[in-house]
């Protein structure tokens, strides 16, 4: 999830959540992003969104709680927004820092990107979707999504902070 509203960026609080008692404390989800730092595709992004010319410091990476449904954002000015409350496994807090990593660098290298375009979110959103492994056979069958052909297709509704599209 890109820049999808202004709101996440002045109070991460204000996402409603379906599953309150599950998750990690702030305090676990932040050594969680730490050990994600330590993995070969993590470390693969933040080199070259350094080489890039985007510095990426110690707090990039928060661990918040969310009230959304959401895992986690990457917010234009404020950086990576994972949350703690949503994440069970050492894999969902890699696979969210990785998507979001890529939106960073896409924030990064594209002069003219604009989150409230359609057109510039979703392209976004299907190359993280695609470069995270989001979008991997894998990774559906996991999600309890058997089929071999048609696999991409969006199949789930759409989160609120989607619905313009």
């Amino acid at each position: 999830m890109a820049e999808a509203t202004e709101t996440v960026n002045k109070t991460p609080r204000q996402f409603s959540s379906l599953y309150p008692d599950r998750g990690k404390t702030i305090e676990e989800c932040q050594d969680m992003i730490r050990r994600s730092f330590r993995s070969p595709t993590v470390k693969f992004l933040k080199e070259n969104l350094e080489k890039a010319g985007c510095r990426i410091g110690e707090d990039f990476v928060k661990a918040v709680e969310c009230d959304k449904q959401i895992s986690g954002g990457y917010v234009r000015g404020d950086g990576i927004l994972v949350c703690s409350n949503h994440m069970n496994m050492q894999d969902e807090v890699d696979q969210v820092v990785i998507h979001e990593l890529i939106h960073a660098y896409d924030d990064c290298r594209a002069a003219n990107l604009d989150w409230a375009n359609c057109a510039h979110h979703a392209c976004s959103e299907i190359r993280a979707g695609h470069l995270s492994g989001d979008c991997h056979y894998k990774r559906e069958l996991l999600r309890g999504h058997l089929r071999i052909r048609g696999h991409e297709q969006v199949r789930y509704p759409i989160s609120p902070e989607y619905s313009y599209l």
